[in-house]
């Protein structure tokens, strides 16, 4: 017999893991009632909760619950795919259970969990394009963001400087469990936090409802406190990943121009990932004083110390006398300067994952400086290449994964018809770069969208070079070297 969505909808709240059995059919069918308003609708051939719920979001606008916008109809989508969650409580007490099996199979429940409610948004998630580009350092990986707008590292940097006193904090405060969102601010009621403890505090362990890779979580301090590098920040990574060893995990830096977007609340990013600086290969080994460590210079585009050892502590304490010797170091002869008029430019962006069961923590040096030739950051993404990435170079692209902004897959197209001289509407900030392509690279309909891409890929590997802070020149090398013997 043909169903409704409503009745199609309950019967899944009914076989899911939420607290609901046959016995609560009819109390269930009436919670659906509240949001949506009364009446089961004309019989649906949709069968998955997302099309489920997309439904019962039209029969609610057609009863006068809501008005229809893209703000109510989100609030109302996680409404309905929270009755089909297990509450914070069974979550936790599941994944923790799920833990003494493996760290792997608790991490597997949880992902899979955040997917079936429609948090992790698979749909808007699958929109984004991604390829690889060979490059000097490896294959890159370019993605264009579809799923989320891109943000001007000015307002970044305000943000930072704001102090919240609105309710939910933040988007990363722990509060957002489970809060119905409003205008400007998004819907959480089907988001759901693992408590853990890292580094001896109170911490929560979620997914990103917009990820950049596989399993892209994000561990946040239950404290409202803003982002901060210290040793501790180098114990709390190792901590993490002796807790869940196939994950890596990173912080963003802790100042605006090199750091992510949110510096309000401290918190890391990590997943099941293995990003193109992890595959990068040791340039020269060096010598820190610490017995039982490998250290090297990693053959990357950012300025990058690889450290390796089975005990933890080691690198962690190289990791810390390379913070604290990069925050008080200038070298004027490279433009590296960590002061300038007593406002602090030095701060580091550290990776952290497992690799031959060692211990391995990347430590990639960053500074923030500004300048009258370079005013949006000297090691920041310079005007000639801006056109295809502005934002700051966080975590994520630190790492070689390039967030790029969603107006490239219709802007790239108008380039693609000029270097073939079409007719086209290419924007007046892409041509200088595509006259340089048409001057390099032979172009052919066959041949323009994959070529195009290729040199979108190069730019990024540019934009690299230019957040790094010593370049892969003799003159950069050499004052690199010498940062490095500072340390001893």
């Amino acid at each position: 017999m043909s169903q409704s969505a409503v009745e199609k909808f309950v019967e899944l709240i009914i076989q899911s893991d939420s607290p609901y059995t046959n016995v609560d059919r009819i109390y269930v069918t009436n919670l659906v009632f509240r949001l949506i308003g009364d009446g089961f609708g004309d019989p649906t051939t949709q069968t998955t909760a997302v099309d489920l719920a997309n439904e019962l979001v039209e029969l609610a606008i057609k009863h006068g619950k809501i008005e229809n916008s893209i703000t109510n109809r989100e609030i109302l989508e996680d409404q309905l795919m929270d009755l089909l969650t297990p509450i914070p409580s069974k979550v936790n007490d599941v994944f923790w259970t799920k833990y003494q099996q493996s760290p792997d199979t608790a991490t597997n429940y949880f992902y899979h969990l955040s997917q079936a409610n429609d948090y992790i948004k698979t749909r808007a998630i699958a929109k984004n394009i991604s390829y690889t580009t060979k490059t000097n350092y490896g294959d890159l990986e370019i993605t264009i963001n579809l799923s989320k707008p891109e943000k001007d590292p000015k307002a970044i940097a305000a943000a930072g400087r704001k102090k919240s006193t609105s309710y939910p904090v933040g988007p990363l405060a722990i509060e957002n469990e489970g809060y119905l969102g409003r205008l400007g601010y998004p819907a959480r009621s089907n988001h759901r936090v693992i408590r853990m403890m890292i580094g001896g505090q109170p911490w929560g362990f979620q997914y990103s409802p917009y990820a950049y890779f596989s399993e892209h979580a994000i561990f946040l301090n239950q404290k409202h406190v803003p982002m901060s590098i210290s040793q501790q920040t180098f114990v709390n990574l190792t901590d993490i990943i002796k807790q869940f060893p196939h994950y890596f995990v990173g912080s963003n830096a802790d100042l605006p121009i090199v750091g992510g977007s949110l510096l309000a609340q401290d918190h890391y990013q990590g997943g099941r990932h293995s990003f193109p600086m992890m595959k990068a290969a040791i340039d020269r080994s060096v010598d820190l004083g610490i017995d039982g460590l490998k250290a090297g210079i990693v053959k990357w585009p950012m300025a990058t110390i690889r450290l390796q050892s089975s005990d933890a502590n080691k690198v962690i304490t190289a990791a810390t006398k390379i913070a604290d010797t990069w925050k008080d170091y200038s070298d004027e002869s490279v433009d590296i300067r960590a002061y300038t008029d007593g406002t602090r430019h030095h701060t580091v962006t550290p990776i952290a994952y497992m690799k031959d069961d060692e211990f391995v923590l990347d430590v990639v040096l960053r500074d923030n400086q500004t300048s009258e030739q370079y005013p949006d950051g000297i090691f920041h993404p310079h005007k000639d290449v801006q056109h295809i990435k502005k934002e700051n170079i966080g975590l994520i692209e630190v790492m070689g994964r390039a967030i790029l902004p969603a107006r490239l897959k219709t802007e790239m197209k108008e380039v693609e018809k000029y270097v073939l001289g079409e007719d086209n509407q290419i924007a007046d900030y892409h041509k200088p770069w595509a006259d340089e392509l048409k001057q390099r690279d032979n172009f052919t309909k066959d041949n323009v969208e994959k070529v195009v891409d290729k040199e979108v890929g190069l730019v990024f590997a540019r934009v690299l070079e230019d957040a790094g802070v010593y370049k892969w020149n003799s003159a950069g090398q050499t004052a690199f070297d010498k940062f490095i013997n500072s340390v001893k």
